[in-house]
């Protein structure tokens, strides 16, 4: 009897010892995953500075994530965050598909540069879009092949977020003006399909981060602070300076156009 507790003992260690050797090098690997392939389904800048990893809550903490915006746009980053966290089914690392518990995001910091019909996000989304479709079929492949991982996320959070939108982009002053975003939940992202790929998780969480950038909370408000300036976000990147000009003699410089709006803005 005393043999098999023995063996029953010495299961478990092993059993303790591999999850936590497996969680223990889990930060690294999310690490290279994001700052690998997340610069492929975005097709722009996109990195993290560091993943810490609790053994014994399988919870990752993601450090510094930095979204690059697209080319022909010109402020320096799309979306910054200091810390997301992440809690992992650790039973289900070893399986094809990874069940992610939680994923919350907190406190994004994101800009939003309009130009004319388009802008940042909807042109990463696009990006994205491109990537989810034309990786379906390499995913049914690597499923083929018994290789390639899957994602269920049941439950994403975002809070406490923020836009903001450079007017200095615009030339219309070197102020920023901000809105608070809706917070967002989305829960069993990928189930029904037993798991989807990561760039068709990520697409999803960022067409319904996109929906709330330009939904009238965020817009409403941007709207009524540009609206002194006789501008709104529809015409931003085309005629902006074109409508504040309408106010002014249209023989001044463009520096006595920039000095003008400074005072609009009170500054």
């Amino acid at each position: 009897m005393k043999k098999w507790i023995y063996i029953g003992v010495g299961a478990i260690v092993v059993v303790v010892a591999i999850i936590i050797f497996g969680l223990s090098n889990l930060g690294p690997i999310i690490k290279q995953a994001v700052n690998s392939y997340g610069p492929e389904i975005t097709k722009t800048e996109l990195h993290v500075d560091d993943v810490g990893v609790s053994i014994f809550s399988a919870e990752a903490k993601i450090k510094q994530f930095f979204l690059g915006n697209p080319a022909g746009f010109n402020t320096p980053s799309a979306m910054k965050v200091g810390s997301v966290l992440v809690n992992v089914d650790e039973k289900s690392l070893t399986s094809n598909t990874i069940v992610i518990d939680r994923i919350e995001v907190i406190s994004p910091e994101i800009t939003y540069e309009k130009k004319g019909e388009i802008d940042n996000f909807n042109t990463i989304l696009k990006n994205m879009t491109k990537t989810s479709s034309s990786g379906k079929a390499a995913t049914k492949e690597s499923e083929k092949q018994g290789t390639g991982k899957k994602l269920i996320i049941r439950d994403f959070i975002v809070k406490e977020g923020k836009v903001n939108l450079e007017l200095s982009v615009y030339g219309i002053g070197d102020r920023q003006i901000s809105a608070t975003l809706p917070n967002i939940h989305l829960k069993d992202i990928g189930k029904n399909k037993n798991g989807v790929s990561p760039a068709e998780a990520f697409r999803e969480v960022f067409a319904a981060l996109y929906g709330k950038i330009t939904s009238p909370a965020v817009t409403d408000v941007l709207n009524k602070e540009l609206s002194s300036m006789g501008v709104n976000l529809d015409s931003l990147g085309q005629d902006a300076i074109k409508k504040l000009g309408d106010t002014i003699d249209k023989e001044e410089s463009l520096d006595d156009i920039g000095k003008k709006v400074k005072g609009i803005l009170g500054n």
